[in-house]
C-alpha cells in the first residue's frame, strides 16, 4: 500500500515533540516526511489515537517510555485521528489505539489495543534489532514480563535462558511461576522436579515451593463474593476473616489476603493456636523475601507484634 502525504507537507497543528525530536506530533499532511521518509533512516512507531480513548492515554505514556530508552533507535509519532483520519483511513484502522511501525518506508509491524510495556520493548527490539542475548538479560526480561503481568512474554524468556541454562534455578522456578499463575500446578512441580539437588535452596526455588504448597491448601476456598459479604455483615466473625483470606491467596490475591491475616492477629494474637499467623509466614514465603506483599506485611505484624 503506497502511504503519501494529503498536500504540502507542512508542521502539525500540535508540533509538539522532545528535546531529541525522537516523539512528535503529526499529521495527514505531513505523514509522507515524518514517517515515510524518515523511516528511511530510523524505524518509525505511528500512534494513532484521540482524546476520548482511555486505553490510549494509558499506552502513549508507555510507548514514550521506550522510545527514549532505545536512545535514538527508534522514533514515535502521534496522530490525532480526530483532526486528521486520512491516513488511518488508508490504514484501515478500525478501533484505537493503534500502533504501526514503519521502516525502509513501508509497515512491517504493529498492534491494536493497549499492550503492556514488555511486548512494546518487544516490538521495539524486532525492529532495532537488540535482542536479548546473555542469561541475565533474559532473566531481567522475564521478572519484567512477570511485574506487569504478561504472563506468555515472562514464560518465552525464561524458556530463553533456561535454553541458554538447562540448570539454571533462575530460569526453572521462574517457568514454574508461571504455571502456578496460570493454575497449572502439576506442570509447576514437574518443572521444579529437574531443578537439581544441590540448587534446590536457590531463594527462587523455595519461594516457587512455597508457593505451590501455599495453592495447594487453599484449594478449597470458597467463593470470593459470598465470603467478603459474610465478612461485611459480621466484621467481628474471624472464623469468617480466615475464609476470605484464604480465598483472596487462592485467587492469586495475596495483597487482601495479608490484609484479612493482619486484621485477625491484631484482634487476637493466638487465634487458633497462631493460624492466621502461621498462614501470613505462608504468604511472605510464597510471595518472596523482596516482594512489597512480604516487606510491607512483615512491617505491619512487627508494629501489632511489638506495640
Amino acid at each position: 500500500m503506497a502511504l503519501i502525504g494529503l498536500g504540502t507537507p507542512k508542521p502539525s497543528a500540535q508540533a509538539a515533540s522532545d528535546a531529541n525530536g525522537l516523539i512528535k506530533d503529526s499529521s495527514d499532511q505531513s505523514f509522507k516526511v515524518d514517517v515515510i521518509d524518515a523511516s528511511m533512516q530510523t524505524p518509525v512507531l505511528v500512534d494513532f489515537w484521540a482524546p476520548w480513548c482511555g486505553p490510549c492515554r494509558t499506552l502513549t505514556p508507555i510507548l514514550e517510555k521506550v522510545v527514549r530508552a532505545a536512545k535514538g533507535k527508534i522514533r514515535l509519532v502521534k496522530i490525532n485521528i480526530d483532526a486528521h483520519p486520512a491516513i488511518a483511513g488508508q490504514l484501515r484502522v478500525q478501533s484505537i489505539p493503534a500502533v504501526f511501525a514503519f521502516d525502509k518506508g513501508r509497515p512491517v509491524d504493529g498492534f491494536m489495543g493497549a499492550q503492556p510495556e514488555s511486548q512494546i520493548k518487544a516490538l521495539v527490539d524486532r525492529l532495532v534489532g537488540s535482542q536479548p542475548t546473555g542469561l541475565d538479560e533474559h532473566l531481567a526480561a522475564a521478572k519484567e514480563s512477570l511485574d506487569l503481568g504478561d504472563l506468555g512474554g515472562a514464560a518465552q524468556s525464561y524458556a530463553q535462558a533456561a535454553a541458554l541454562d538447562p540448570e539454571n534455578p533462575k530460569a526453572l522456578a521462574g517457568l514454574a511461576r508461571v504455571y502456578v499463575l496460570g493454575g497449572d500446578l502439576e506442570k509447576a512441580k514437574e518443572l521444579l522436579a529437574t531443578v537439581p539437588t544441590d540448587k534446590t535452596k536457590d531463594s527462587d526455588v523455595m519461594s516457587v515451593q512455597a508457593q505451590i504448597d501455599l495453592m495447594g491448601e487453599v484449594a478449597t476456598a470458597g467463593e470470593l463474593a459470598p465470603l467478603a459479604a459474610a465478612v461485611a455483615q459480621a466484621p467481628d466473625d474471624l472464623n469468617a476473616r480466615f475464609e476470605l483470606a484464604k480465598a483472596y491467596i487462592a485467587a492469586g490475591a495475596y495483597a487482601d489476603g495479608v490484609e484479612q491475616l493482619l486484621f485477625i492477629i491484631n484482634r487476637e494474637r493466638d487465634w487458633q493456636e497462631n493460624a492466621a499467623r502461621m498462614q501470613l509466614l505462608k504468604v511472605f514465603d510464597a510471595a518472596g523475601p523482596l516482594s512489597d506483599v512480604t516487606r510491607n506485611g512483615r512491617r505491619r505484624l512487627s508494629s501489632i507484634l511489638f506495640s
